[in-house]
């Protein structure tokens, strides 16, 4: 018990000399100026310690230097924002929704050459944005966008050859877009960037060719509401990565380049409202379009192509006054998932047949053409018009498809209420607590993929995205509602959103700034129905500020106090440690053998998991007996236990050829216990004493996902699941490969390293062999064979070097696992093989279980993911968080099985589990424990 004591105390005298690190005096000065030039700062912005006394929205690194200022949302008011370009050590600069700074961006910015995210968001700053930025050479996120900013976009930031996201929309700016000569850089050499969003501006002139190449990674393009002229350049269809694409509400003139018929992974374009004519557009490669605008041009006089009906995904398409001539073609309106169909102001003629196969929710506009009878009369169920057509005209005429309509009726609808992971939806969020202060705003979305507004299946999947990234994040939140969807003049949706507070009637001014931080950075995977965004914040109304703080003083005094008190006991008995320190740590700590002298040396630095005594393991396991064994492998015998606190884990014991040197175990606990995601498998604890090295995860109930696609398990994986755990593992994988910090290749990535939980959710296993990306990025080559036969990236054999790629590729063999149930090599003949041979027919290889192939919604798609991952070379695969993406779409061309029976611990249907990452990712985790900006995730 004495030894015990002294520990303890010895712990706190180490509190109290971290305590004693005081703040950066350079540091100190600048927040002491912004404390005098701004108003409406946190109110614990007192005494001459910040980083030691915990300042709202002030984070150190060491308690000594400022590296992240965030106090998005705190109503701040100033005039100048020079102060802030001090802090030299600084990476994260977010001052968004504060719109009572009004001041310039000053050149000295440049001065934060170690900034990584620049967030000014719905502020009310002016001027030109200084050419000083383009010196920011760690940049990777700009948000300066619902500002008022003029002038030009400065050529400078052509040097910011990290940045991925560049968003100035919503401002004042003019001129071009600066593309790079001679002597300067342009747009045009940022070939990482993902997001260039500028609309809402004054922009002007040609969008010139040069800005765009095949070696971009753009993801979405928007330029609307602007003044473009000339034509739309070619190079634009050779950026086979994007997804959105907004050019409308500009002055272009013109044909729309053949090239854009390439673009197959567009999800939504905008041509609209332009001056474009010469043929009509060739989309024919844009497969998957979900929503279409291409009204309010000159295109030369033609017939509705035929193509159109081969566009499985649309749900939107708006040819309005394009010049369309002849009958619509039946099969047009068949597509299953469409939903609104506008055709006003063309010279369509002859008789309307609508066919029988269209959706329950479509609505079809065609004022004003030449449409003289309709094949179905009263037979039809469907919002129609028909007015201003010589059908109309008659006295036959019916007043049911004779009057106006209207395409985007605004809703005051608020959708089911999405309650965190401890909730159902319904009574028992707290939500229905009408105490509760919610946190509230506006989420304008530049492009979405469907018009039905009042679907709840939209903005569902989207409430439980963002949940997902609040709880990845460990941020307290009650529940998530999304009200009144609106599209606004400029085809924006616009969304309400509330956030109720956990455990209290309010957010405090911390969780006002995460909440916001989440939102506006976007952290979270946005799935197929939602594109790029911005978000603007309702001003919060902190309760009881205005109240007298009397109470803080006397608890401020208390603690000051007590400190003192403990100060002067701690020096009384730091004569007694110093004689029997040693042995203590020797004796109590279980990382005694590292010696803090060594590089690199002292305890781990964990996040979550705790050392677990050797002798608690034995207890749990019977002494380690072969009944408790559950699994073995390279590295040793792996047993199930339960601890005293009753948790039911899985205990990876090292053989002892397996054992590690003390700074590699170190390395990995300390990698493993930042992994926080709920597709990938947490470390609980570790041990390390009497020359064991064991660690303990969380027991996933219903085993590999080998075991159960064999049958073994009696568990029936019908298609939705198996696409459900498809996307379950690879945002699992997207999460390691782009969000965790640092980011991990996994490399044995294979199906007996996905495991399955009592409601089938898949979640990543097994990091023994695991790498962290950065040191892949320094050379990382080994010489040693890592994975398993038959899951190995071909390129692996030649360079003997591991890529997040290499990853892909093993991912892409339990893809095809998940297809036929068979081993990757079988028969002396890889898997790929007998994919690549069935492909004609594929229900030769089809699991016998999954039925007939024709059944299969997606199949198609999936069947041609799988095959990408698989390709020879890691420049060829794509990404896991584009496979995430694809996955999600796939997703929703499945049709789920009506006979699938409901389990309640071993084969519990999922098709309404939440979603989670991105991502976005966050969400990972998009995870995706998002943690980090929407570069990294990747929306969409």
């Amino acid at each position: 018990m004495g030894r015990r004591f002294e520990v303890w105390m010895l712990v706190i005298c180490i509190q109290i000399c971290v305590i004693a690190a005081v703040t950066n005096p350079n540091d100190l000065a600048a927040l002491n100026a912004l404390k005098s030039s701004w108003k409406k700062l946190p109110r614990n912005w007192k005494g001459a310690d910040p980083c030691n006394s915990s300042w709202v929205g002030v984070v150190c690194n060491n308690n000594t230097r400022v590296t992240i200022l965030k106090l998005a949302g705190m109503g701040l008011v100033g005039t100048s924002l020079t102060d802030v370009t001090s802090f030299s050590e600084l990476t994260r600069l977010d001052l968004s929704n504060n719109k009572g700074l009004r001041a310039n961006l000053p050149a000295s910015i440049g001065n934060l050459k170690k900034l990584d995210t620049l967030m000014l968001v719905g502020c009310s700053l002016y001027g030109q944005i200084p050419e000083s930025i383009g010196s920011l050479q760690n940049l990777i996120y700009i948000g300066l966008n619902s500002n008022s900013f003029t002038g030009p976009i400065p050529h400078s930031i052509g040097n910011l050859s990290k940045l991925s996201w560049l968003d100035l929309s919503d401002n004042k700016l003019t001129g071009g877009l600066p593309v790079s000569s001679e002597i300067e850089p342009g747009l045009d050499l940022l070939l990482k960037a993902k997001h260039f969003h500028f609309s809402k501006n004054q922009l002007s002139g040609d969008i010139q060719t040069q800005l765009f190449s095949s070696k971009m990674q753009l993801l979405h393009v928007v330029l609307d509401q602007n003044n473009f002229t000339g034509g739309i350049p070619n190079t634009l269809g050779l950026v086979q990565t994007l997804k959105t694409v907004r050019l409308d509400r500009n002055r272009l003139t013109g044909p729309v380049p053949e090239t854009f018929k390439n673009l197959s992974n567009v999800n939504e374009l905008f041509l609209s409202n332009n001056n474009l004519d010469g043929p009509f557009p060739n989309l024919t490669g844009m497969a998957s379009l979900n929503y279409l605008d291409l009204s309010n041009n000159s295109f030369d006089p033609t017939d509705i192509p035929e193509w159109f009906s081969s566009f499985q995904n649309l749900t939107t398409l708006l040819l309005e006054k394009t010049q369309l001539k002849g009958e619509i073609p039946s099969d047009l309106f068949g597509l299953r998932r469409l939903e609104s169909v506008v055709l006003s102001n063309n010279n369509l003629s002859g008789t309307l047949d609508i066919g029988s196969g269209y959706s329950s929710n479509l609505t079809v506009i065609l004022d004003n053409n030449s449409i003289s009878g309709f094949q179905q009369g009263a037979q039809y169920n469907l919002n129609l018009t028909l007015d201003d057509n010589p059908i109309c005209r008659g006295t036959g005429a019916r007043s049911n498809y004779c009057t106006k309509i209207q395409l985007f009726i605004p809703s005051t609808s608020c959708f089911p209420v999405v309650c965190s992971s401890d909730n159902v939806n319904g009574i028992n969020c707290r939500r229905a607590n009408t105490k509760l202060k919610p946190y509230t705003g506006t989420i304008n979305f530049f492009a979405f993929s469907f018009s039905d507004l009042e679907s709840s299946i939209y903005y569902g999947s989207l409430g439980q995205s963002i949940m997902s990234a609040f709880s990845d994040s460990k941020l307290q939140v009650d529940s998530v509602s999304l009200c009144n969807p609106f599209v606004d003049v400029a085809s924006h949706l616009q969304v309400k959103i509330q956030v109720f507070p956990s455990g209290g009637d309010s957010f405090n001014r911390t969780g006002v700034i995460d909440v916001g931080n989440i939102l506006n950075r976007q952290l979270f995977p946005l799935g197929a129905y939602f594109g790029p965004f911005a978000f603007i914040h309702d001003i919060y109304e902190f309760p009881g500020e205005n109240k007298s703080s009397n109470a803080g003083l006397i608890v401020g005094a208390t603690i000051g106090s007590l400190f003192f008190i403990l100060l002067i006991c701690a020096g009384l008995y730091t004569f007694v440690l110093k004689k029997r320190v040693k042995e203590a740590n020797k004796n109590s700590s279980p990382f005694a053998s590292w010696n803090p002298d060594n590089r690199g040396g002292g305890v781990p630095q964990l996040q979550g998991a705790k050392w677990i005594s050797f002798e608690e393991l034995k207890k749990c396991t019977n002494n380690f007996s072969d009944e408790s064994v559950i699994g073995s492998g390279g590295y040793g015998k792996v047993y199930r236990g339960k601890l005293t606190s009753g948790e039911l884990v899985a205990i990876k014991r090292a053989q002892h050829g397996s054992l590690q040197g003390d700074q590699e175990f170190k390395t990995e606990i300390e990698l493993l216990s930042r992994i926080h995601h709920k597709n990938v498998v947490s470390l609980v604890g570790f041990c390390y004493e009497q020359g064991e090295q064991i660690l303990i995860y969380e027991f996933i109930s219903n085993g590999t996902l080998k075991r159960n696609l064999s049958g073994e398990s009696g568990i029936r994986l019908d298609w939705m699941r198996r696409i459900k755990i498809t996307l379950d593992s690879a945002r699992g994988l997207a999460y390691m490969h782009e969000l965790a910090n640092p980011p991990i290749i996994h490399r044995d990535v294979k199906s007996t390293n996905i495991l399955l939980d009592d409601k089938l959710n898949a979640k990543v296993a097994d990091f023994g062999i695991s790498k962290p990306v950065s040191d892949i990025a320094k050379g990382y080559i080994t010489t040693q064979v890592k994975g398993t036969m038959g899951y190995m990236d071909p390129e692996y054999y030649m360079t003997n070097q591991l890529t997040e790629k290499s990853d892909v590729y093993s991912f892409g063999i339990v893809m095809l696992e998940l297809l036929t149930a068979r081993a990757p090599i079988q028969h002396n003949k890889h898997i790929t093989e007998e994919v690549k041979e069935a492909l004609g027919n594929f229900q030769n290889i089809l699991d016998v279980k999954l039925g007939l192939a024709s059944s299969l919604g997606g199949l198609e798609k999936y069947v041609h993911m799988a095959m990408k991952c698989v390709k020879e070379t890691g420049a060829e695969r794509p990404t896991m968080s584009e496979v995430v993406r694809e996955i999600e779409n796939i997703m929703q061309l499945a049709t789920p099985d009506p006979d699938t029976e409901s389990y309640s611990t071993s084969s519990i249907d999922n098709r309404g589990a939440d979603k989670d990452l991105y991502h976005p990712y966050d969400s990972d985790a998009f995870d995706r424990s998002r943690t980090t900006v929407p570069f990294e995730t990747e929306l969409r």
